[in-house]
């Protein structure tokens, strides 16, 4: 049972993959930017004579069919060859890799600050509903919720960083910096915006768990523990808490995507070297491979995320686990 498991979702991997790729092939192929003037520039496209520019085309693909450009891609891709990035000149793995491994630790960051805040003001607002606490937390879920990450961004890169000077105004690590660089100053110039990448996330999960929180405290159990003298903190921590664990785990493992989109805006905004900013650069310069590597790296992620909740549903609920047949 657990091999046909493993296999059903070895299967819709795989199709997950092919659909994402094929689906980014067409639409960088729909797209009006040509990539041979978005990479050689302007001025060079200018003065550059047509056997050139046809050159170029020929080796990027540019009049290339997109099924006939899919086609090579995928029969490359399956040697373990993703293609060449147009605007950093490198293997496509190579450049994903080391952006991944920039952004990993901001988006875990961001993911496990969005969900243990989102979970903690969730029950603290259902457990005091219709109190000035309960109020002012979902005053600021709406108010969080309607507001654009690139605009919270720049508000907290002014404050904290520009007027306070609380936070660097930028980059991974120190400007100038050569070789390896300590990890207390990776963490400083992660520190914003991965708070503000999580801001993006709590609204969903504080709203939904208020709501879930007030359910269960109107139980039947809950009622009994109350006519034997438990006090509200413990009746929500002996009783409530797994019942609140489990739906906000399975918003925040679905919140993957949302929170590796935001920070696509985050990496922007605080010229952060890593998958989103990256994204952003092979598509102004139209680099098919390269936006094709990150698609599928984040798809990945996502899908990841979603096996991660299911296997986390046994641990906090037992009732979750399959029996394994023998």
């Amino acid at each position: 049972m657990v091999m046909r498991a493993l296999a059903r979702g070895a299967v819709r991997f795989v199709l997950l993959m092919l659909a994402v790729s094929f689906l980014t092939f067409a639409l960088v192929g729909s797209s009006p930017i040509d990539p041979v003037q978005a990479n050689v520039g302007q001025a060079a496209y200018a003065t550059m004579s047509a056997e050139r520019r046809a050159q170029l085309a020929e080796r990027w693909g540019a009049d290339t069919p997109v099924v006939e450009r899919y086609a090579a891609w995928l029969t490359d891709a399956l040697h373990g060859d993703l293609g060449e990035s147009l605007r950093f000149n490198a293997p496509v793995v190579t450049v994903v890799g080391q952006r991944l491994a920039n952004s990993a630790l901001l988006l875990a960051a961001a993911w496990l600050i969005a969900g243990v805040l989102g979970l903690a003001l969730g029950v603290a607002a259902g457990a005091r509903s219709g109190s000035a606490l309960d109020r002012v937390v979902r005053g600021y879920c709406y108010v969080l919720s309607a507001t654009p990450t690139f605009w919270l961004a720049l508000m907290a890169l002014m404050v904290f960083a520009v007027y306070l000077g609380w936070f660097p105004l930028g980059f991974s690590v120190p400007i100038g910096s050569v070789g390896a660089v300590p990890l207390s100053a990776q963490l400083y110039h992660m520190a914003l915006p991965a708070l503000v990448l999580s801001l993006t996330g709590v609204a969903n999960v504080a709203l939904h768990t208020r709501e879930k929180t007030i359910d269960v405290l109107s139980s039947d159990y809950v009622r009994f523990a109350r006519t034997r003298g438990e006090r509200l903190g413990q009746i929500v921590l002996r009783h409530g808490l797994r019942n609140l664990v489990l739906p906000a785990l399975t918003l925040q493992c679905s919140q993957i995507g949302e929170i590796v989109g935001g920070s696509i805006l985050v990496e922007q905004v605080f010229s952060y070297p890593g998958l989103g900013h990256a994204a952003v650069t092979a598509g102004l310069g139209g680099d098919a491979p390269l936006l094709v590597g990150i698609a599928l790296a984040t798809a990945a992620l996502v899908f990841a995320g979603n096996a991660l909740a299911n296997v986390l549903y046994g641990v906090v609920d037992p009732r979750l686990r399959r029996e394994v047949r023998p």
